[in-house]
């Protein structure tokens, strides 16, 4: 149902249905274009979300009477939207896409039907698992880069500030800066590179195989003993029968069945994904170490010197720490502005530890 008979509409809700249809307009717009770069169930899936807003945005146009003369604009976050998916197409836009829908205005809305309200937040766990979908393949990868990037911002910002406050030359804060940036980012890289290998290769020896079942009209056996390989994967002791029931007489039979595919222990296969490849990673963490490790250096690169090096490099590197927190923040469904903060206030707080001591050190020396 729409509004009570006896309600008649006023102007701002007429204002209200406005502002609705064009947001309705521009989130349909948001997944037809994000289903222009996808193909398969994923693009299906956005289109059938489109077609959902068009729904909701012939109501809004019956209520109004047709076409109004004059529309509000779309809000910003919507129009970024628009605009992000238009050009990568990737899962920033799901994930702000899904703190879009998780705030649906049509709760204490009394001229949306209930239908509508249900749609939105079944819109809203749709977008939340195709972002999903899309953190586990990032995730591998995402986790070095970002771990990368804040190592070497802080890192290499602790040093440089350090070093500066003992009273150095310009120049030995500069060198340093360099010497850390390298060593930094070549521990990090090589260091990611054993961690994923080794965690990968530690997967890959719990993957179940099915030698067994291959040998198994060969093998002097019945169900009873191949059942034991499927019970010591976890299966309870009536299902490993059956299997083991089942891929004997196919083997014997001479019939291979893919129903016989191996079992999976804890989704070992989902567990590389979200792991991820271990030169990426390696890759990764260099070049976002390097990359982080280069702004808190950049002021002395430039010939600045004593407090002025020191107030740039801070702020430079203040900018670097909000933007990353609030990717992360984007990224995981959480508030951009407080993921922001909290990085802001590990790394100030951890260089500002190094330059208390670099002081203490200077004024020794002294």
């Amino acid at each position: 149902m729409t509004a009570p008979a006896a309600a008649e509409p006023t102007a701002a809700d007429r204002r209200r249905w406005a502002r609705y249809l064009v947001e309705e307009r521009a989130e349909g717009l948001v997944y037809q274009k994000l289903a222009a770069s996808r193909t398969g169930e994923e693009q299906l899936i956005l289109l059938s979300l489109a077609d959902a807003e068009r729904r909701h945005e012939q109501h809004w146009l019956d209520l109004l009477g047709g076409e109004p003369a004059r529309l509000p604009r779309a809000g910003v976050r919507s129009r970024m939207l628009g605009w992000m998916a238009g050009r990568f197409g990737s899962i920033f836009v799901l994930a702000l896409a899904q703190s879009a829908e998780a705030r649906s205005p049509y709760d204490s809305e009394q001229y949306a039907t209930p239908a509508m309200r249900a749609d939105e937040k079944v819109h809203y766990e749709v977008v939340r698992g195709l972002a999903a979908r899309g953190r586990r393949r990032l995730s591998g990868s995402f986790r070095a880069a970002v771990f990368g990037a804040n190592d070497g911002l802080v890192s290499n910002l602790a040093l440089v500030l350090g070093i500066g406050a003992t009273g150095v030359s310009s120049g030995f804060v500069l060198f340093s800066g360099i010497a850390g940036l390298l060593a930094g980012a070549l521990s990090m890289g090589a260091g990611e590179f054993v961690s994923v290998r080794s965690q990968r290769e530690l997967l890959a020896s719990t993957e179940a195989n099915e030698d067994a079942a291959d040998a198994a009209a060969d093998l002097d056996i019945d169900e009873n003993e191949l059942a034991l390989v499927y019970r010591a994967r976890g299966m309870a002791q009536e299902e490993a029968l059956a299997r083991a029931r089942r891929i004997v007489t196919a083997a014997q039979e001479g019939v291979r069945r893919s129903t016989t595919g191996p079992v999976r222990v804890h989704g070992a296969s989902d567990d590389h994904e979200i792991v991820g490849g271990d030169w990426t990673a390696a890759i990764s963490s260099f070049l976002l170490f390097a990359s982080g490790a280069i702004i808190p250096v950049l002021p002395w690169l430039f010939g600045l010197q004593g407090t002025t090096a020191v107030v740039v490099a801070l702020v430079l590197v203040g900018i670097a720490l909000l933007s990353t927190g609030a990717m992360v923040g984007i990224l995981s469904g959480g508030p951009p502005l407080r993921r922001a903060l909290r990085q802001l206030a590990i790394g100030f707080g951890a260089a500002a530890v190094t330059y208390v001591l670099g002081l203490v050190f200077g004024v020794g020396a002294v």
